[in-house]
Formats: structure tokens, C-alpha cells, sequence
């Protein structure tokens, strides 16, 4: 078995874990008005539910990446795939929102376990001339989980109820539980040593103390946070305008998803015609023109094309930081890639925040102009040849 196939293998092996901890992500956003309602909470404690999950998928990190490098990412990742089944059984149980907050968040630690070392899992099968294309298809599954998290839970819930698509996403994930457990075949073999704190926070040290990998935790969380702490304020943007609301914001979103499927099968060819420097600045291009069309879009089609495009560029970001993660620690992959999910999602908690006080203070088409600026320079800074290299 060449290589690539034996990459390609592992990534079909991989890529249900990998949809499953994408799918949870998103599981409750569609369900917050249902969730209030039949647990006698208010709608805005309901919302809370998505910060109860990033936070500690962010926190958890830190820990994780190190103790899959020791004991290995993939006996990690089947551990915490079947919490993952376990936590979203006991969810179907919660009788209260406070209940259901603490199994989300319970639910948000045992998924911060699998995409992140996954990633590292494939970056360590692959050669670094086709690192990029091999998690460009990885990170597809992510994205179609995403996708599927946000829009079958809405769908499903009026015949299933949030119980049942609490099961449903169950049965899922128990599936790719399956799959670590019975598909041994595709995974090389990890050696297993004693986890040691200690050596894991001197890694962490030997990690922050790397110019490059600084800039690209920093980057990750700045695109993070500008990018998707836009989302929640779509929605109020539309009906401002009198162009759209709810709906069209999930479309918005959705489109936002599609692109980056749109990027992951085009990744092959525009790395080869483009080279990553070029493609990250057209990234930081599209990203700009996204959130021009945001900002001044007259008709509800013109926002939701601009989702689209926003995804585009954004994953052409997105995987470009990825695989230079990948690349800064050889030896403690996990690790590496672990602090970039920490700084991803921390960015992503920030966000709204930010975003929104830009919107209060200087307006909506100051904030999303605002937000495209940002993404653009921050492509140009990661486009400049070379640099990557530096301070390994």
C-alpha cells in the first residue's frame, strides 16, 4: 500500500469521528426556543448552551494534545468518542437546563478529543508536499458535521423531539466509536509512554517561545473570533434592513459551510496553479469582498452568496494555519495542534463580544467592513514568504 492510499485510508477511518465531534458542535443551536421551552428557562439561558460547550473544548485542550502524544491519539480519541456516546445518551435524561448545561459541557470536553487529533493523527501519515490536500478532506468531514449539526437537529426535532435528536446524534457517534475500535488496519502503530506534566508544560514553553508558532496561535484566534462572531449578529442585521431574518441568516450560515466544502474540493488544484502563499492572500481577498457584501448587500441573495464566499476564503485561511501547525512541532504534533484548537475556539468565545461592540459603537457596516480588514491584513501577514520558517 503506497502512501497516499494508505492516507486516504486513514482518513476514511478517521472521518466519522471526525463528523461526529463537528455534528455535537452545532446540535443545539436550531433547538434553543424548544430546549426553553419545555425545561422552563428563558431563550437567552438556552443560548448559553453554545458557550457551554466551546469553552471547555477550548480548555480542554491543553491537556489533551500531550497526553495523545504519550499515550496515543488514537486510543485518545476512541476514549473520547465514547464518552462523547455516553454524555449524549445521558442528555435524553436532563430534566432541567441546568442539568443539561452541565452535560454539555461535559459533552464539549469529550469532543475536544477527537478533530484536533485527528488532525495531528493525519499530518503524521502524510508527507509534507501533500499535507495540505490530505486535511483539506479531513476537515470536509468537520464541515459537513457542522452543516448537519445546525440543520438536521431543526428538521428533526419536530418528529423526533430534542430527546431523540440527542439519540439520534448518539447512534452516530457510537458508529464512529465502532470504527476506531474495529478499523485497527488503517492506523500505523503508536508507541506508548508515561504521560508527564511536567515535560508537557515544557513543551507548551518550548511551543510559545517559537515566533512562528506565536503568530499562528494568534492568527487562528483572530480569524476565529472575527469570523464567527459575525454569525449571531446576521439575523438582527437582515431585519434591520428589512431583507430577511432568521431563516435567511441560517442560509447565510449554511452557504458559509458549502464553501468550505467548496474549498476542500478545490484544494488540489489551486495549491498547484497557486501556490499556499498566493492562496492565502487570495483568501484574505475573498474574505473582504464576503464582508463588503455583507455590509451593503440590498437584497437577501446578495447576503447569502456572501456566506458562501466567506467560506471559501476563509478555509483557504483556515487550512493553510492548520498545516503550518502541523509543521512548527514534528515531535509533539498533538500537542501543537491542541494549542491551536485552544486559541481557535477562545477566539471564537471572544468574538461576539468584540464584533458586537464594534457594531453598538460604530455601526453594522463598520463592523463587518471592519471584520473583512482584519482578515485580509491578517492574510497578508501570513502570506509573506518565509517567515513560516522561522524560529523553529
Amino acid at each position: 500500500m503506497n502512501s497516499d492510499t494508505a492516507v486516504r485510508r486513514l482518513i476514511l477511518l478517521l472521518s466519522l469521528s471526525v463528523f461526529s465531534g463537528a455534528l455535537v458542535t452545532r446540535l443545539t443551536d436550531p433547538l434553543v426556543a424548544v430546549l426553553a421551552h419545555d425545561l422552563g428557562s428563558s431563550t437567552a439561558r438556552a443560548a448559553l448552551l453554545a458557550s457551554a460547550f466551546a469553552l471547555p473544548f477550548a480548555l480542554i485542550q491543553p491537556i489533551l494534545g500531550p497526553v495523545g502524544d504519550a499515550l496515543g491519539k488514537r486510543r485518545v480519541m476512541t476514549v473520547a468518542i465514547g464518552l462523547l456516546t455516553l454524555l449524549l445518551i445521558a442528555c435524553t435524561t436532563a430534566q432541567d437546563l441546568d442539568t443539561l448545561m452541565v452535560l454539555r459541557a461535559l459533552t464539549g470536553l469529550a469532543a475536544g478529543g477527537l478533530t484536533p487529533l485527528a488532525i495531528a493523527l493525519v499530518a503524521d501519515s502524510a508527507p509534507a508536499e501533500g499535507r495540505q490536500v490530505a486535511l483539506s478532506r479531513l476537515i470536509a468531514c468537520a464541515i459537513t458535521g457542522q452543516i448537519a449539526g445546525g440543520s438536521f437537529s431543526g428538521l428533526l426535532e419536530p418528529y423526533l423531539g430534542w430527546r431523540g435528536v440527542m439519540l439520534a446524534a448518539a447512534c452516530v457517534t457510537a458508529t464512529g466509536f465502532a470504527t476506531l475500535v474495529f478499523g485497527r488496519t488503517g492506523f500505523a502503530a503508536e508507541p506508548r509512554r508515561r504521560f508527564d506534566p511536567f515535560g508537557a508544560a515544557r513543551a507548551y514553553g518550548q511551543l510559545l517561545r517559537m515566533p512562528a508558532a506565536r503568530i499562528l496561535y494568534f492568527s487562528v484566534a483572530v480569524e476565529g473570533g472575527f469570523v464567527f462572531g459575525s454569525f449571531p449578529y446576521f439575523a438582527l442585521e437582515l431585519r434591520d434592513r428589512g431583507i430577511g431574518a432568521t431563516a435567511e441568516a441560517g442560509l447565510a450560515v449554511a452557504a458559509f459551510g458549502a464553501g468550505g466544502l467548496v474549498y476542500a474540493a478545490l484544494a488540489k488544484t489551486v495549491l498547484r496553479w497557486m501556490g499556499q502563499d498566493r492562496m492565502v492572500l487570495l483568501g484574505g481577498a475573498l474574505c473582504l469582498s464576503a464582508y463588503t457584501g455583507f455590509a451593503f448587500a440590498p437584497v437577501a441573495p446578495v447576503f447569502i452568496a456572501s456566506g458562501l464566499l466567506l467560506g471559501v476564503g476563509m478555509y483557504m485561511i483556515h487550512n493553510s494555519i492548520q498545516t503550518r501547525v502541523t509543521e512548527v512541532a514534528p515531535h509533539a504534533r498533538g500537542t501543537a495542534v491542541a494549542m491551536h484548537a485552544f486559541h481557535f475556539f477562545l477566539g471564537q468565545t471572544a468574538g461576539p463580544a468584540v464584533f458586537g461592540l464594534i457594531l453598538h459603537r460604530a455601526g453594522a457596516h463598520t463592523a463587518f467592513l471592519c471584520a473583512g480588514v482584519c482578515l485580509l491584513a491578517l492574510a497578508m501577514m501570513l502570506g509573506r514568504r518565509g517567515w513560516q520558517r522561522a524560529g523553529r
